[in-house]
């Protein structure tokens, strides 16, 4: 590693010239057998890099005066005033000492950079934005309304490793005061991190946390680059990877892919999304990982055990409900099966492959589809076992989102294959969203939950559960409405939610959140009460229509669509004055059969 010597760079800041030679301010030295202190920082907008600090003496004196005025290079002498103050003779700071020039360099940099925080002395945090002379303990929402009320530098991204890593780190304010130290704030760094007391006292040696526990500790920070969501993340699982900025979100993917490779920590899948997805068993960031700060490893031996005892016991088949000899018999066969697999070394391995990342789980297979099944975890939430819903789709599966009840079945161990591409292929089904007519009456499309889509065509996955809202709404009259078209189980749905409360009380957003939500929540009913649509005449086509009054006046949102199969086929939402209506609450369904002549 590349450390500055504080001693040169304070002379030549000082313009001090040692008689018989000037030691170059940079060195190359190993940092398992150098004394070194270290520096963490929110990176401003005058940071000095490699390139500036060495050749600032070959600079004209214009240009050098403007490099010495700037943020960053008095942030670099405060350091190495503090360094030498604390009888250190070598500083890091990743501003000036890499080479950003070279890829190779840069690359090596971010993968050494977790042990070069664990082997520094000391670890100096730099908080700009603190003015006081004492740590901040509790939350500023008028000082620090930019970051949640705690400084800057508590919710970016690469500063998690710089304070875990580390042995000792001290805090100063932005006159370089010294504030604190994270052993004496380990309750208040908690607090606000996330992190556990005995991580940041000891670090995460024997702690024996799972995947997901430290992913949720960076789900609320942020990067300049989404390539560093996961570069930044390395070091806290002892991986390691070719840095490829460009590739954006697929970096996350590469680090749980890693991740595996050395870990059967069955965590790594128990993440959760406040809106459903499918495809890939992966995680897409971060943040999906924000409530796994419960969620802890079961090892395979306490997990045979949980999943006999426990969960078979909770779906009532245990041996206490067995009535006769041959259902105990039976019932003893399974246990006894589940047993043998504590043993087996496919439970304990993942295999990444091009076909997808082959795991040994138990399953259990759903009774509303015979593609779908819930794969029970080696991992607890709260005491309760983790289970995650699958899909097949041929070869492989792909992680779904479904809300039906577990069957009373024996869980089976299955050699599964998980789709971890992020674009992964899936059943699509596109139809055209046909919506002019709505502004007949003053009624414009004024957004959609939980995705976002262009133009008139709309795409729904056919595979697995899917639901788009799209909000429509009359400003002069208060009137909305949120039209709802989704899949539950390879069935298309269509539902109509009107706003019982006014526009100004409500806003457009929270509509279609309330909207979604409400109608995720039943979908299952709502594809059930979907009329069967049937043709027995080539030359005939059934479409429905579907009527909602919407309080407070006039109008009723129609909606009309044709047969879910035929591919890109035509929604059109409408509205229409039904006078003498304004009683009805209730959606009525129409069938009309159009004969094509």
């Amino acid at each position: 590693m590349k450390l500055l010597n504080v001693e040169a760079v304070l002379n030549r800041d000082n313009g001090i010239q040692q008689a018989r030679q000037r030691p170059e301010v940079m060195q190359e030295l190993h940092d398992a057998t150098t004394r070194y202190v270290i520096l963490s920082h929110r990176w401003g907008t005058e940071e000095v890099d490699y390139e500036a600090m060495i050749g600032l003496t070959k600079m004209e004196e214009e240009e050098r005066e403007e490099v010495r005025h700037r943020n960053g290079f008095r942030k670099i002498i405060e350091s190495c005033k503090q360094a030498m103050k604390d009888g250190y003779k070598w500083l890091w700071i990743d501003t000036c000492c890499i080479d950003k020039r070279s890829s190779a360099e840069l690359s090596e940099a971010i993968n050494s950079m977790y042990r070069w925080y664990q082997n520094a002395q000391v670890c100096y945090v730099y908080l700009n934005d603190v003015n006081e002379p004492v740590f901040p303990t509790k939350k500023d929402d008028n000082q620090l309304c930019q970051s949640n009320g705690w400084p800057e530098w508590f919710e970016r991204g690469w500063t998690l490793q710089e304070l875990i890593a580390p042995k000792q780190v001290e805090f100063f304010n932005r006159n370089w005061v010294l504030i604190g130290n994270k052993r004496r704030f380990a309750r208040v760094l908690e607090k606000v991190t996330g992190i556990p007391r005995e991580v940041l006292k000891e670090g995460l040696a024997g702690k024996g946390l799972s995947v997901a526990q430290i992913m949720s500790w960076a789900a609320d920070r942020k990067t300049t680059r989404a390539e560093d969501r996961a570069y930044s993340l390395m070091g806290l699982f002892g991986v390691n990877m070719p840095m490829l900025y460009g590739e954006g979100r697929k970096a996350f993917q590469r680090l749980q892919l890693e991740i595996i490779r050395v870990s059967s920590d069955h965590t790594i899948f128990a993440w959760r999304t406040s809106v459903p997805r499918t495809g890939s068993v992966l995680a897409a960031d971060p943040s999906d990982f924000r409530d796994g700060g419960d969620i802890v490893k079961v090892e395979p031996s306490e997990f045979i055990d949980k999943l006999i005892d426990e969960y078979i016991e909770e779906i009532g088949l245990g041996y206490s409900k067995c009535r006769d000899v041959d259902s105990r018999a039976r019932h003893q066969h399974k246990v006894a099966v589940l047993r043998d697999a504590k043993v087996s070394q496919q439970f304990c391995t993942f295999t990444v492959s091009n076909t997808g990342i082959q795991v040994h789980l138990p399953v259990v297979p759903s009774h509303h589809s015979l593609s779908h099944f819930t794969a029970i975890l080696a991992c607890s939430s709260q005491g309760n076992l983790v289970t995650v819903d699958l899909v097949s789709t041929g070869t492989s599966f792909d992680r779904t989102s479904t809300n039906f009840s577990l069957p009373a079945t024996y869980p089976e161990f299955k050699t599964l294959h998980l789709t971890y591409h992020q674009d992964a292929n899936e059943a699509c089904c596109e139809l055209v969203l046909d919506d002019k007519h709505a502004s007949y009456y003053g009624f414009t499309r004024r957004g959609t939950y939980p995705r976002v889509f262009t133009g008139d065509t709309v795409t729904l996955s056919s595979l697995t559960d899917d639901l788009i809202v799209i909000v429509y709404s009359n400003d002069a009259s208060g009137s909305r409405f949120a039209v709802g078209l989704g899949y539950y189980f390879g069935r298309g749905w269509v539902h109509v939610v009107c706003d019982d409360h006014p526009v100004a009380r409500v806003e457009r957003s929270d509509f279609a959140v309330r909207a979604y939500d409400r109608m995720w929540s039943a979908r299952a009913e709502h594809s059930q009460r979907m009329p069967k649509q049937e043709c027995n005449n080539e030359r005939c086509r059934d479409h429905f229509v579907k009527h909602a009054h919407l309080p407070r006046s006039i109008w009723a949102a129609r909606v009309v669509w044709g047969r879910w199969e035929v591919a890109s086929f035509r929604v059109m939402v409408d509205v229409e004055q039904c006078p003498g209506c304004s009683l009805i609450r209730q959606a009525l369904w129409t069938r009309l059969a159009i004969h094509i002549c």
